[in-house]
């Protein structure tokens, strides 16, 4: 017989949960339990993460309440839901909800393009330049959606969060500034992190992009998980 229960409860749809270090923005090196969910709005021409976005793949659909009692199972203070977009899950709100009530601290990696009335200490919003627009098919939905102010707007008034931008090159820059005017956002908590997808990728580009946030009053956003593993999963 169906479990009724499953169907009715507030759930979400579970791609992995892992746990390793915090590989972005200030948080970067932390000790930090992964909760990926499964799916995104966006089409990325350089998505690290395929399988919850170009191919979805179906995952785990589990229940906020298991997924709850199994995250505070494990003895780790810091939690990030990531995706694809873990925003489009109403499941997140009383999963943030309990997460944070229990004491664990919580980060959001969304691109701001959804917003729900999830409890958070973080914020991590990855604005979506013109340089993740695919060729194709796929592009005039991935333009029409990449930037949605009125939610970024909500995002960065009700929340503390930070702010990181993924960088080709110095092309990129009149478009984040553009971008940061029209958002009024605090340049303090902006990163420019490289657009890498393996450990190679990373070590070519890094320095580049270091040098374009030093020279323009940004900070270097790190990717240490690319750097060390590149794009091996669970890690």
């Amino acid at each position: 017989m169906p479990d009724v229960t499953t169907r009715t409860a507030p759930s979400l749809r579970l791609s992995e949960v892992f746990r390793s270090i915090q590989g972005e923005g200030e948080l970067a090196g932390t000790d930090s339990l992964f909760v990926r969910t499964v799916g995104c709005n966006l089409r990325c021409v350089w998505c690290d993460t395929p399988y919850t976005s170009h191919a979805p793949e179906r995952g785990e659909r589990v229940t906020v309440e298991e997924l709850g009692e199994r995250l505070l199972a494990e003895d780790c203070e810091h939690i990030v839901l990531t995706g694809g977009e873990p925003l489009l899950t109403p499941g997140v709100v009383p999963l943030t909800h309990a997460l944070r009530e229990a004491g664990r601290h919580v980060t959001i990696e969304t691109a701001g393009t959804v917003f729900r009335p999830v409890a958070a200490d973080l914020i991590s919003l990855s604005p979506k330049l013109s340089n993740s627009t695919p060729a194709g098919r796929r592009a005039a939905r991935h333009e029409a959606t990449r930037d949605a102010p009125a939610v970024v707007a909500r995002l960065l008034a009700e929340f503390d969060s930070q702010l990181k931008f993924v960088v080709e090159g110095p092309d990129d820059l009149p478009e984040i500034e553009r971008w940061l005017l029209d958002h009024n956002a605090d340049r303090s908590r902006v990163f420019l992190m490289p657009q890498a997808r393996t450990s190679a990728e990373y070590a070519r580009l890094a320095p580049a992009i270091r040098r374009l946030a030093e020279e323009g009053g940004f900070r270097f956003g790190p990717r240490l998980h690319v750097a060390r593993w590149g794009d091996r999963r669970g890690v």
